[in-house]
């Protein structure tokens, strides 16, 4: 067929591209929503990823598809996210799932589980090795639906008063631990605390905590911990890749047109791949910052490294045994993460260590 013959059987041409555009714009439903978070506006990194997709949500709608993004506090208190999406509050939240292990500890999955995969290996399981459709499955249940929406890369062990070198040095400490892998280290004497971003400090400050972890060295900067806490350690084994998502009250999300519901996904892998760029940019930066101001950097040591190996596992093991929704969620991303694995250690392990080895000044 001639270019001539195929432009006129199509109806595809200039003229008709300039009719059609502003058509679809038309018929789309002006929409508003908005999204509650579980961080404050000071935090540019995981805040900013808010912004980051309601921004490009509206970009792609014309401005008929709105999201107005409300930090920690503005309508409901930073841990309480899910339930604010669920019952209908909000349309839409984004938080880190494991926030609300106490609901059930399945919620730990969709952002990380102790000694869980990388960045890369986490997301790769949630987009195409099952993850989402098991998540989903179980989300369904507290009547929301989840979509990436970040990922804060392998973060750090946290910030001590005092040093940590033995396993009985875990013993009573009160350790400010998001999600999930707290009950790991209360295995081995610790007293887990789960404390909203903003309120870190104070009990840092004040004494309530030993200890606190948060993300990594730009957030953990701005957050000031290393002015009440000289000891910072790596690597934060119960965030090796923590994904972080959106949640969309599920009725809500089942009227929303499916052009919007696309448009809503893909936003939420921009946002996804602006905030690990952003902390690949920023941590690097800071960490030098803090350490030239005096931060003492640490490594857990191998003693600690596999008594809390050995504790997760034992405790996966035990849920597993009684909760089907863990079960079938930790099947599923431990199969994925086995065959990722075998493959990372041939080629990126070998590359980045080598690569480690000669940095460039």
């Amino acid at each position: 067929m001639k270019r001539r013959d195929f432009i006129k059987a199509t109806g595809i041409g200039v003229a008709g591209a300039a009719v059609a555009a502003p058509a679809i714009a038309q018929s789309m439903p002006e929409i508003k929503w908005r999204m509650t978070c579980s961080w404050p506006k000071s935090l540019d990194t995981l805040y900013g990823g808010c912004e980051v997709m309601a921004k490009a949500v509206a970009d792609a709608t014309d401005n008929k598809f709105q999201i107005q993004v409300f930090a920690a506090g503005e309508i409901v208190p930073g841990l309480q996210v899910v339930d604010a999406v669920q019952n209908g509050t909000v349309e839409m939240g984004h938080t880190a799932s494991y926030y609300y292990f106490g609901k059930d500890p399945t919620f730990g999955f969709g952002t990380s589980v102790a000694f869980g995969p990388n960045a890369r290996i986490n997301q790769g399981w949630y987009t195409l090795g099952g993850g989402k459709e098991v998540l989903n499955e179980f989300y369904k249940k507290y009547n929301i639906v989840s979509m990436l929406a970040g990922n804060t890369t392998c973060q750090m062990g946290g910030w001590f008063r005092k040093e940590i070198n033995t396993v009985a040095d875990l013993s009573g400490l009160k350790f400010r631990i998001g999600g999930f892998p707290g009950r790991v280290l209360q295995k081995l004497g610790a007293v887990p605390q789960q404390i909203a971003g903003g309120d870190i400090y104070p009990a840092l400050e004040k004494g309530t905590i030993d200890a606190a972890e948060w993300v990594g060295p730009y957030d953990d900067e701005k957050l000031g911990f290393y002015k009440v806490a000289p000891h910072y350690y790596y690597p934060g084994w119960w965030e090796g890749g923590s994904m972080l998502l959106a949640f969309v009250n599920l009725d809500k999300w089942s009227a929303l047109p499916k052009p919007y519901q696309a448009i809503l996904e893909q936003a939420g892998h921009y946002a996804n791949t602006w905030m690990i760029a952003k902390y690949d940019q920023l941590n690097p930066i800071s960490l030098k910052r803090l350490l030239a101001g005096g931060t003492k950097l640490h490594a857990f040591s191998p003693a600690i490294m596999e008594a809390c190996f050995k504790s997760a596992k034992e405790l996966h093991d035990e849920i597993s045994a009684t909760n089907p929704n863990f079960k079938k969620t930790y099947d599923s991303l431990n199969t994925f993460t086995n065959n990722a694995y075998q493959w990372f250690q041939v080629a990126e392990l070998g590359y980045d260590s080598f690569m480690a080895r000669h940095l460039r000044g």
